[in-house]
């Protein structure tokens, strides 16, 4: 665990040397969630998931159980200006119903379909937080 964490750290810091400091951070914060949801036994699928329209996309797409779960990453510096769970509009919900309902049309089955929210606030240790079922899916 000690050497994934210095490997993230290394990672992150050539990032912020290519990558606007925004994107880095978002970045890290995936590789984090991705991490996490793995060790809660999720079936990490997909990262990154666009659309072929390229109107909407999901940070993580995995499986729990029989259920296909789209994974929405908020990651902040600082809780200063509220939780990052707190930071998902309208727009984004609408975005993320779409990827859920064009990803569960590519599976054999008809899945239960959910969408899960991973608040990373990051720090000297990352405070990571899954909320389970936190978006309601419009039909």
């Amino acid at each position: 665990m000690r050497i994934l964490s210095l490997l993230d750290r290394l990672r992150d810091r050539r990032r912020r040397q290519l990558w606007i400091p925004t994107a880095a951070t978002g970045r890290r914060g995936e590789d984090l969630a991705h991490r996490y949801l793995r060790r809660q036994g999720y079936i990490v699928v997909a990262r990154n998931y666009r659309l072929a329209a390229g109107d909407a996309e999901a940070d993580i797409i995995a499986w729990d159980g029989e259920t296909l779960v789209i994974v929405e990453v908020k990651t902040r510096e600082s809780d200063a200006y509220g939780p990052p769970d707190r930071a998902i509009d309208e727009d984004k919900r609408r975005a993320l119903a779409r990827v859920a309902r064009e990803y569960s049309r590519k599976t054999a089955k008809t899945p239960q379909v959910r969408c899960d929210v991973v608040g990373i606030v990051l720090g000297k240790s990352p405070r990571i937080e899954l909320f389970r079922d936190a978006i309601s899916l419009p039909r």
